[in-house]
């Protein structure tokens, strides 16, 4: 496995891979690597003849309040994975190489999708994930790119960019890889001691309470009241939001049995750690 950091001797890498009509697949991380960024990987490695993995934390995305510096960074470990799962590049770039002037000059502002769920907890979040992730676009050039669903707004919302940014790459989106207790896998997990880990279920737990009632015929307000009964329940856990939208657009619904692949999507802080969820609500 290659690793370089430097941009621009990606950009000529690639560019002659391209040449040799390799079609190049794409992983962005910010480290900390599990078994979901893991089949992210094996995702590309069956669609693409050349794969290259991000690992980047990216400043741009984290509030002032956020856990930017405390985030985990295990590189060594993480590029090991890497090269087990069969990574030709590992894209290791420092702050400067992505963002040479110590404040971007240049953003990606959206008027929407952004401004909703995640993006009203953590205002701007979803700006910096673009800005990030245009500049990645832009100097890896991929035909496809591997996303989990675990993040589902943002799946939604590089979609947009994408599609009206032009930019000449398929975005791909993975179903989430859960612990064998239904705990989504994430970066942020290892933050949990171990009453937290435990109370952490909350967030699946919550998503399949919230299939049941669907299937009654409840109403979303109903399921979100009930929701947030069920949270009392749980000593660490503080509800941030649990909503049930349309998958296409986000959008709010009030009955999701008529509604077009409704989905759940929660946020709650357990303990100090920040985590999310979602689950399709109808089969």
């Amino acid at each position: 496995m290659l690793s370089i950091t430097n941009p621009f001797e990606i950009q000529v890498l690639l560019a002659e891979k391209r040449r040799q009509k390799s079609r190049i697949g794409f992983v962005p991380t910010m480290g900390a690597l599990h078994p979901g960024h893991i089949s992210l990987v094996q995702k590309a490695r069956k669609e693409c003849d050349f794969v290259v993995v991000s690992v980047f934390v990216n400043p741009t995305q984290f509030g002032p309040n956020e856990d930017f510096n405390k985030y985990p960074r295990t590189i060594e470990a993480d590029a090991q994975l890497l090269a087990d799962a069969g990574v030709d590049l590992l894209f290791l770039p420092g702050l400067s190489d992505i963002y040479p002037a110590s404040q971007p000059e240049i953003g990606i502002v959206m008027t929407g999708m952004d401004k909703i769920l995640e993006g009203k907890t953590r205002p701007g979040h979803f700006n910096g994930v673009l800005l990030v992730l245009a500049r990645f676009f832009n100097i890896i050039g991929p035909c496809k790119a591997f996303f989990g669903l675990k993040d589902f707004q943002q799946v939604a919302v590089v979609k947009n960019m994408v599609s009206e940014l032009f930019f000449p790459v398929e975005i791909i989106s993975c179903e989430t890889m859960r612990e064998t207790d239904g705990l989504a896998m994430s970066s942020r997990n290892r933050y949990l001691n171990p009453d937290e880990r435990q109370d952490a279920l909350f967030l699946s737990e919550a998503l399949n309470r919230a299939k049941k009632l669907v299937a009654e015929g409840k109403t979303t307000l109903e399921i979100q009241a009930d929701i947030q009964a069920f949270a009392i329940k749980f000593e660490n856990i503080r509800l941030d939001y649990f909503e049930i939208v349309q998958a296409s657009d986000l959008n709010n619904i009030n009955q999701p049995l008529k509604a077009e692949n409704p989905v759940a999507l929660v946020a709650a802080w357990c303990g100090k750690t920040r985590l999310i969820d979602n689950a399709a609500l109808i089969s």
